[in-house]
């Protein structure tokens, strides 16, 4: 009886850790393609109180203004902070509080 039991809890717990690894692959977030205009939050949009790079694109007809991560504004901020650059910015795309900011793959200005 005691060796039915532990077969049943081994099993049990493959089938669980099984259950979660399908559920945490369905959220992976996709890389996405943002195109747009590519501007400094401060100097250009006012609305922040420090320089932080962005990227201003489209949805539903309304203005979006996606943050680039913290390594990827300290490697670009210096060619957009005095003249705005249109172009694409590819990356995941995740919520951090009330701003939607992207860890930057790949950049390229138009």
């Amino acid at each position: 009886m005691r060796v039915l039991l532990a077969i049943l809890m081994v099993v049990g717990s493959g089938l669980t850790l099984s259950a979660t690894q399908t559920g945490d692959q369905a959220g992976a977030k996709k890389q996405e393609t943002l195109k747009g205009k590519i501007c400094c939050a401060k100097c250009e949009l006012g609305v922040e109180t420090e320089c932080m790079t962005v990227i201003v694109t489209k949805k539903d007809n309304k203005d979006l203004t996606v943050y680039f991560d913290k390594d990827a504004n300290k490697k670009h901020h210096a060619s957009i902070c005095s003249e705005v650059k249109a172009g694409s910015v590819t990356g995941i795309v995740t919520d951090e509080g009330k701003k939607k900011v992207i860890a930057v793959k790949t950049l390229k200005f138009d």
